[in-house]
């Protein structure tokens, strides 16, 4: 019986049912909590931590800890977690998605599993969709957190990389996605650990989830750089894109997928003067058509974009916001430019790339929360493995959503609708009106002002005060045009008074792709327990119905004329709606499966992204590369030794001339093999293996002979910055190649053969060259470097300066004692080069005594000039060079060491730089600090001591942006 009735219960109701006696555990911690000392309360915290560390899980101490939550929660902030709330709270702590209704208090939701999870140690970031809301969530509720003796921090756009790296070791982290996103991509950019800033990817709360995980799961984060392309190559490909008709492209009205016909495909051909377009090797070629393709025929101007000041500016179509300075990246932002007639900028090139799905699914556990995921349940399920939880709201929904009115055409439509403005407004009922695109709510602000009817407009050309103007839409007689979701995470409070005129009537202008941000929109009304009305307003012209396949709009058209609808008059019936639903599940259909490809393509680039991350990480943390450098060594010369003489069985027939060469020009060889030394016989004797044996013993000899004379540290340090270099600038133009086969990938899915399985092939294969390119690089740039640092051991000491005497540049005097062994003569030949600048030399005659030279240089009239000097003593062998500094000279006890800087920066330096105080003796950071400049000229920073004073010794001041060094400056601390 029991089984057989369970078999009845919905397991969505199974699972509140469970929730609730959880509740009820938490609530019976009431009385004895309340009964607690602040101190005592706090003091929880510490007890939880001991209980964890001997051995209790989470989950075991989940209900003595929300109940102290709540209790703080009320002390601190005046709120007690509601019933539904704690019901949402442990949704969120088992990894999965609270769906609550607005106004349901989710922000306070978050603290519990927050809290919860925070106990471990291991960090918890809360993640919103912009940074008011990151910064509002983080004062607000921070509160509530420190209180109870956790560290709370927050990160933004522009934040130094000290402060950042501080918000980071918090146990609590706030912040939007796109900037935790980015910080992992430019941790996986750093060339130092200390300029890593994200701890281990642990536990993540995400606020409005359905917006970053559904929304924006197609769109990557993407990191770039320059990549220079003439304006002329774009305009030719828009010339091309422009001249085609429509049977010579096809354009997917479900995927928005565009791609040339077998006509385009002739066209091109000819227009380029190509074989074949299909070849792999145009896959270039294809991509920017590709590009010119969706320029012209998918993006739309006013509403996936706007010219202004000749200059493209993106709408984000999930808010229907401006965003200034964002760009399209891999030339599509160009295709559009060219498409426009503004001016073509040049173009962006890849450097990082991750998509939100792949970024969430590393962490250790995920959580979300939003109004609306309940449509999307599958998905989240699917890709996320998480469950969508619908928690009750604390009072009954009173918003009465009323079936959807039909209209033939968009006239009608708009007529209708602000003819029921005009009704509400005289009444003094609010009105919120939706919309989807930017000239539509102009189009229906001209109309309303036609009837002097008073509003606020708000869209991706005016949008200032949107938190504002949103909040405020709930006054008596207040009109507002919105697009999109503008304003979401803004509550929206009835005036006084509304209630009674039943409320904020909220009416949709057009219905969205997916029936979810539908909902988003009637959410808006009937907040908390508030009356409130929606409905929406359709027309068969809508361009929902753009996307939808003919003979589905037949099916829809026909309904509609069954029911002798006329031009000027609109239906309220269900089988309508039920089929306009139809219609959106089958867009979200098509979405779902867009992002399912977005995530599978994706996928095979991910792997190699952990291939290659996980390898930086290794160098980045210090580990002993060198047996790793060996062996690719190894490697590279096996196959280069394969390269030259593939072409035939015959010794006789092998390019030894040209493998010579190589290996002289790029491995310092010196004829260390020398065929040319071989007669005819011995070459015909020559086996490949014992060929490849005796140069990789050679080249091995080479390079341990120089470990020698650069000294085992040395070497290691130069091994690591050499491959992490390698690795960096092969990955970035790998990114490159695999997004242009990505975008091709349409035309070289021929033979049947799906897409997804080309590009795998194909961009396994370009992994594949990407590592071997990898390999040549890195042992070229070692052997390069070696061949650099073939010099004398004097030589060699110059360039170390932690090995280099420092002199303040107060001196009176620089002096040396020097022994010159078995040199008998009574005077040395001596010259003195500044900075390494054979012009800049003074010649000078020094006096030997028993043996020695005592060196004694006096401080020139006009003082000393800072920088490198070098005392050369001339012999007819061997020079000794003896190397030193003069710098500026502080003293231990000072508390400032004021610094004169002075930089010669590009625009981009400017964003954020970083200062750091090495202490040279030590090789030690002893300071760092963020350097704000925004243009070139002299400058003084300001270093204030930690400890009582300061280390006496060689110190070196420097000055990074994007990980390279803008200034450099040495100094003495005595």
């Amino acid at each position: 019986m029991k089984s057989f009735l369970g078999g009845l219960i919905n397991p969505h109701d199974r699972k509140l049912n469970q929730l609730k006696k959880r509740v009820d555990k938490i609530l019976a911690f009431e009385d004895k909590i309340k009964e607690l000392t602040d101190e005592e309360l706090r003091g929880k915290t510490q007890e939880f931590k001991d209980r964890l560390n001997s051995g209790e899980k989470l989950d075991d101490i989940l209900e003595e800890a929300f109940a102290v939550v709540r209790e703080a929660s009320h002390r601190v902030l005046g709120m007690k977690h509601f019933p539904v709330q704690l019901m949402g709270g442990i949704v969120l702590h088992e990894g999965n998605i609270s769906e609550m209704k607005t106004g349901e208090g989710k922000t306070l939701v978050a603290t519990l599993p927050t809290y919860l999870n925070a106990l471990t140690g291991e960090g918890v970031f809360v993640i919103t969709v912009n940074e008011y809301l990151a910064s509002r969530d983080k004062e607000q509720m921070g509160k509530l957190h420190e209180f109870l003796g956790l560290s709370v921090g927050l990160i933004k756009r522009g934040m130094s990389l000290p402060d950042k790296k501080e918000a980071y070791k918090c146990d609590i982290t706030y912040g939007t996605n796109s900037e935790f996103g980015f910080d992992y991509l430019r941790d996986n950019m750093a060339i130092s650990k200390e300029h890593v800033v994200q701890r281990n990817l642990n536990y993540a709360i995400i606020d409005e989830v359905d917006s970053i995980l559904i929304d924006e799961a197609r769109t990557p984060l993407i990191m770039t750089g320059e990549a220079g392309r003439p304006s002329q190559y774009y305009i030719t490909v828009d010339k091309f894109i422009k001249s085609l008709k429509e049977e010579d492209y096809e354009r997917d009205i479900e995927t928005n997928i565009v791609n040339l016909t077998e006509s385009g495909m002739d066209k091109a051909e000819k227009v380029f003067n190509l074989e074949n377009i299909a070849d792999i090797k145009n896959t270039e070629l294809l991509h920017h058509i590709r590009q010119g393709l969706y320029a012209n025929y998918v993006f739309e101007r006013d509403k996936d974009y706007v010219v202004r000041d000749g200059e493209i500016i993106i709408v984000d179509k999930f808010t229907g916001r401006l965003v200034p300075g964002r760009r399209f990246s891999n030339g599509l932002h160009q295709a559009i430019e060219a498409k426009e007639g503004v001016e073509i900028q040049k173009e962006s090139k890849t450097v990082a790339m991750i998509t939100y799905q792949n970024y969430f699914r590393m962490f250790n556990k995920i959580a979300g929360m939003t109004g609306t995921a309940y449509t999307e349940r599958q998905e989240f399920k699917d890709i996320y493995g998480m469950d969508v939880i619908c928690i009750p709201t604390n009072k009954p929904v009173q918003r009465i959503d009323k079936d959807d009115l039909v209209f033939k055409n968009k006239e009608a439509k708009f007529k209708s609708v602000v003819d029921e403005v005009e009704r509400r407004y005289k009444k003094g009922q609010p009105v919120l009106l939706g919309t989807i695109y930017i000239d539509e709510s102009e189009k229906l602000s001209k109309l309303l002002n036609e009837r002097n009817i008073p509003h606020k407009l708000l869209n991706a050309k005016q949008d200032k005060d949107e938190a504002e103007i949103i909040s405020n839409a709930g006054q008596i007689g207040a009109v507002t045009i919105a697009t999109n979701m503008a304003g979401r995470g803004t509550d929206i409070k009835l005036g006084d008074g509304v209630a009674e005129l039943g409320g904020l009537f909220v009416l949709g202008t057009e219905k969205h792709d997916s029936r979810r941000i539908d909902n988003q929109l009637r959410g808006r009304s009937g907040r908390q327990g508030d009356p409130g009305e929606s409905q929406f307003y359709i027309s068969l012209e809508d361009s929902l119905f753009d996307k939808v396949k003919p003979e589905v709009m037949v099916t829809v058209k026909k309904l509609v004329e069954k029911l002798g609808l006329k031009d000027d008059e609109a239906i309220e019936d269900k089988l309508v709606s039920q089929a306009i639903e139809g219609v959106q599940k089958n867009v979200e259909i098509a979405n779902y499966n867009a992002r399912k490809s977005t995530l599978e393509f994706d996928q095979i680039l991910n792997k190699q992204r952990e291939t290659i991350y996980s390898e930086r990480n290794k160098i980045l943390n210090g580990e002993d590369m060198s047996s790793f450098i060996k062996d690719i060594i190894k490697d590279f010369l096996s196959k280069l030794v394969d390269n030259y003489t593939d072409m035939s069985p015959y010794p006789e027939e092998w390019d030894l001339e040209g493998l010579q060469k190589y290996l002289n020009k790029n491995l310092h060889f010196n004829d260390r093999i020398d065929f040319k030394k071989l007669t005819s016989e011995e070459i015909e004797d020559l086996d490949k293996d014992t060929l490849k044996e005796k140069i990789i013993k050679e080249a091995l000899d080479i390079y341990s002979q120089k470990e020698k004379e650069l000294g085992e540290k040395q070497i290691r340090y130069l091994e690591r910055l050499t491959l992490m270099k390698s690795i960096d600038e092969k990955w970035v133009d790998h990114l490159d190649m695999v997004d242009q086969l990505r975008q091709g990938i349409g035309f070289q899915a021929i033979g049947g053969e799906k897409p997804i399985r080309v590009f795998n092939r194909e961009a396994f294969n370009l992994f594949e060259n990407m590592l071997n390119q990898i390999k040549e690089l890195t042992v070229k740039s070692m052997f390069l470097l070696v061949g650099i640092t073939d010099m004398d051991k004097e030589e060699q000491k110059r360039n170390d300066i932690q090995r280099i005497q420092f002199f303040s540049n107060q001196s009176d005097e620089v002096s040396f004692d020097l022994s010159l062994k078995g040199y008998k003569k009574d005077k040395v030949n001596a010259e003195l080069v500044f900075n390494r600048d054979r012009n800049n030399v003074i010649s000078l005659e020094l006096p030997v005594k028993d043996e020695k030279v005592k060196v004694a240089i006096s401080r020139p009239d006009n003082g000393w000039t800072n920088g490198l000097y070098e005392l050369v003593l001339l012999f007819e062998k061997n020079n000794i060079i003896l190397p030193f500094m003069l710098v500026d000279e502080y003293k231990d006890y000072e508390d400032e060491l004021r610094i004169r800087v002075e930089l010669n920066i590009k625009q981009d330096d400017s964003v954020e730089m970083l200062g750091e105080l090495v202490y040279l003796e030590e090789d030690e950071v002893v300071k760092s600090l963020p350097v704000k400049i925004k243009q070139s000229g002299v400058y003084t920073i300001g270093l204030k001591k930690k400890d009582k004073t300061w280390k006496k010794g060689k110190y070196e001041f420097r000055i990074t942006a994007f990980d390279r060094v803008v200034f450099r400056k040495y100094l003495l601390i005595s």
